[in-house]
C-alpha cells in the first residue's frame, strides 16, 4: 500500500479544488443566464443557493475523501458499516467522471484551438459572417477537432503522470494565478469600452420586468441549478482532494474559499462579456455562439484585438484545463485505488481510453450529426451532458448528503467530527435538521424540475 500523496501547500489545495469547480459553465452559462433572469436579483438568489446548496455538499465530499483517504471509487467501502450498499455509489461516481471527460476534452480542445487561431492571426480581416463560418467549418471537420481533443488529453494526463505535487499542484497553481490575472485585465479593458456602463446596468441592476416575464419560480430554479452545476458536485471530483489534505484545517472554511473563488470568476466573467457586448451592440446569447462567434467578433473590432482574443482564449483554456486535470487526477486514482496500478500506468491506459471515449462527441458534430438523441437539433454532447448534469450530479449529491447525515450511512456525528477537525470555521450542529430534511428536498426538486425542463417543453 503506497502512502497517500499530499499537497505541498494549502494554497495548492484551494486553487486546485477551485480549479476543478471553475470551468466553462462559469463563463459559458452564467453571464447569459444572469442577463436573461433579471440581472442583480438573479445574482443575489444565485449567491444564496451557493451557500445553502453548494457549500454543505462540498464539505460532505471533502469529509468523505479526507476520512477515507480514498477517491470516490472506494471511499464508501471504507466508511460504510458492514452489510451496507453505499459503495455502489462508487461505480456511479467513476462513470460520472468518465462521462464528464467524454465531452469536456472536446470543448477544452476548442478553447486551445481558438487560442491558436487568434494568436496566428486567422481572424484578421474577417467580417461578422466569416467569423461565424470559422466555427461552423471547425466543428464540421472531425480531423481538426480530434487533433485538438487528443492534444488536450495528452497534455493533461502528462501533467497528472508527474505526480500530485510535481505535476498537478505546480501546473495548476501557475494556471490559476495566470487565469486570475488575465481575467482581471480583460474585465478592466472591457469596462473601459464606450457604452460599457449600459452592459453593467443590464448585468447588475435588478430588472423586475424580466422576473415578471419568467415568473419567480423559474428565476429561483435557474439560480438553484446554476449553483449546483457550477461547482460540479456529486461525482466525487472534489472528494479526491479531501483525501490529499491533512487535518489541520476545518473543512467548512476551506469549502467557503473554494465556493467564493468559483463565484468570483463567474461574476468577473460577466464584467468582461456584458460591457463588451453592449459596447459593440451584440446580443449576449448563450452557449457556443457567445464564446466562438460573438466574442471573436468583438475582439476583431477592438484595437489590438488579436492580443485580447488570444488572452481571452488562453484564459478559457486554463479554466477548462484546470477542470480536466482535476478530473483526470480522479480517474488516475481509480486505477490506483481499485487495482493498485502505478500513476504512470493509470495515466497511459486512461489517455488511450479517454481519447476513444471522446470520439462520439467529436463525431456527433459532423459524421454522426444524424444522431439526435434528445430530439431535433440535439447531438451526442447533449445526451452526455444530460446523463451527467441532470442525473449523476444531483443523484450523487443526494447520496453524499444521505450518507453523511443519516444513521443508515456514515452518520451525522462522524461527518460533523470530520468537518470540524482542525482550525477554522466550524459547522454548527443545529444545522442537522436542515441538512437531513431540507437539503435533500431541494436536490430532489432540482432533479425533477430538470426533467420537466428537458422533456416537458
Amino acid at each position: 500500500m503506497e502512502k497517500r500523496e499530499r499537497f505541498a501547500s494549502r494554497l495548492g489545495f484551494i486553487l486546485i479544488s477551485a480549479g476543478c469547480a471553475i470551468g466553462l459553465g462559469d463563463v459559458w452559462r452564467f453571464p447569459y443566464i444572469t442577463g436573461q433572469y433579471g440581472g442583480g436579483i438573479f445574482v443575489l438568489v444565485y449567491l444564496i443557493f451557493i451557500f445553502l446548496l453548494g457549500l454543505p455538499i462540498i464539505t460532505m465530499e471533502l469529509a468523505v475523501g479526507r476520512a477515507s483517504q480514498k477517491s470516490i471509487a472506494t471511499s464508501f467501502n471504507v466508511l460504510e458499516k458492514k452489510g451496507q450498499k453505499w459503495h455502489w455509489m462508487g461505480y456511479a461516481g467513476v462513470a460520472g467522471n468518465y462521462i464528464l471527460m467524454m465531452f469536456y476534452t472536446t470543448i477544452a480542445g476548442w478553447m486551445l484551438a481558438y487560442f491558436y487561431k487568434f494568436m496566428t492571426g486567422q481572424f484578421e480581416g474577417l467580417d461578422t459572417q466569416q467569423i461565424g463560418q470559422v466555427f461552423t467549418d471547425f466543428i464540421a471537420n472531425p480531423v481538426e477537432m480530434t487533433i485538438w481533443m487528443v492534444i488536450t488529453t495528452v497534455i493533461c494526463f502528462g501533467i497528472c503522470s508527474l505526480g500530485l505535487q510535481e505535476g498537478v499542484e505546480k501546473v495548476t497553481k501557475v494556471m490559476m494565478v495566470l487565469l486570475l490575472a488575465i481575467i482581471v485585465v480583460l474585465a478592466v479593458k472591457s469596462m473601459t469600452l464606450p457604452n460599457a456602463s449600459e452592459g453593467l446596468r443590464f448585468y447588475l441592476m435588478p430588472d423586475v420586468n424580466r422576473i415578471k416575464e419568467y415568473g419567480i419560480w423559474e428565476v429561483v430554479f435557474a439560480a438553484m441549478s446554476q449553483a449546483f452545476f457550477t461547482l460540479s458536485i456529486g461525482i466525487g471530483s472534489l472528494a479526491i482532494f479531501g483525501s490529499y489534505i491533512e487535518k489541520e484545517r476545518s473543512l467548512l472554511g476551506e469549502s467557503i474559499n473554494i465556493a467564493m473563488l468559483d463565484t468570483a470568476i463567474s461574476l468577473i466573467a460577466g464584467l468582461i462579456i456584458f460591457p463588451a457586448c453592449f459596447a459593440f451592440n451584440v446580443d449576449p446569447g448563450q452557449g457556443p455562439g457567445l464564446v466562438f462567434v460573438t466574442l471573436p467578433n468583438i475582439f476583431n473590432s477592438m484595437a489590438g484585438g488579436r492580443i485580447w482574443g488570444s488572452l481571452f482564449f488562453i484564459f478559457m483554456t486554463f479554466a477548462a484545463y484546470s477542470t480536466v486535470i482535476a478530473v483526470f487526477e480522479n480517474i488516475i486514482s481509480f486505477g490506483v485505488d481499485l487495482w493498485g496500478w502505478s500513476r504512470k500506468k493509470a495515466s497511459l491506459i486512461n489517455t488511450i481510453l479517454i481519447i476513444v471515449l471522446s470520439m462520439p462527441c467529436v463525431l456527433g458534430f459532423n459524421v454522426l450529426s444524424w444522431i439526435q438523441p434528445l430530439g431535433e437539433g440535439t447531438g451526442i454532447l447533449d445526451l452526455e451532458d444530460f446523463i451527467l448534469s441532470y442525473n449523476l450530479l444531483p443523484l450523487g449529491s443526494l447520496v453524499y448528503v444521505l450518507f453523511c447525515v443519516t444513521r443508515y450511512g456514515w452518520g451525522f456525528d462522524n461527518y460533523l467530527k470530520e468537518v470540524n477537525t482542525g482550525e477554522g470555521l466550524k459547522m454548527p450542529r443545529m444545522l442537522k435538521g436542515y441538512l437531513t430534511w431540507i437539503l435533500p428536498a431541494i436536490i430532489i426538486v432540482v432533479l425533477i424540475q430538470g426533467y420537466i425542463n428537458v422533456f416537458g417543453k
